[in-house]
């Protein structure tokens, strides 16, 4: 069957990770804060803060401000959007694909405050159709219920979807699901990889 829908990761493909180990490390380091008490407490809630268990307020209460800090809360968020980058050649593919009459969706793990920001600030929705995120569907790419829901909502069978992520672990659990998968290096790869499944763009 030929591609009907494209599921993208946008962390690792269309933008920088939003809230990685390296970002995190980043906006850390910028604030003088300690590393390693601040990576504990984040291992202790990240699960819920992806999945919309816990709101963003909770998250940086748990995480910074247990204790009086010399900045704000929106300080320190705005710190965390600003690691956020487009990654190259990006956007002008998702121009060429909005006009493909394929399907387009996100399935992504982010907490819903970034993931909204991201999606506003890099004007996503002109783009997407679908927005399948971690934080607003109660779960987490590799579980197998994400794809599973991804399927559901988009009313597609999985041999007419294509799952993009940099994680090989998410694309072989899409993969087990029977989607189509590619593993995402760069733009240029991305459109030879589309290429090689029909989609010429």
């Amino acid at each position: 069957m030929a591609p009907t829908a494209l599921f993208f990761d946008i962390g690792g493909v269309i933008l920088t990770n939003g809230w990685d180990r390296y970002s995190r490390r980043a906006v850390i380091d910028d604030f003088g804060l300690d590393w390693e008490e601040f990576s504990d407490r984040h291992e202790f809630v990240v699960d819920g803060f992806e999945i919309g268990r816990l709101s963003l307020d909770a998250y940086l209460e748990r995480t910074i401000f247990y204790r009086d800090r010399d900045f704000s809360p929106g300080e320190f968020f705005d710190a965390m959007k600003g690691q956020s980058k487009p990654l190259p050649g990006m956007a002008e593919l998702l121009t060429d694909l909005a006009g493909s009459g394929l399907l387009m969706a996100t399935l992504n793990n982010e907490s819903a405050d970034l993931n909204e920001y991201r999606i506003n600030k890099f004007s996503l929705r002109e783009t997407f159709s679908v927005f399948l995120s971690s934080a607003w569907v109660g779960m987490k790419k590799p579980d197998k219920d994400i794809y599973q829901l991804a399927l559901r909502v988009t009313m597609r069978p999985p041999g007419e979807c294509v799952f993009i992520d940099d994680r090989e672990l998410n694309l072989q659990c899409a993969a087990m699901e029977g989607m189509h998968t590619i593993h995402h290096q760069d733009a240029s790869q991305l459109r030879a990889s589309l290429a090689e499944l029909g989609i010429d763009i």
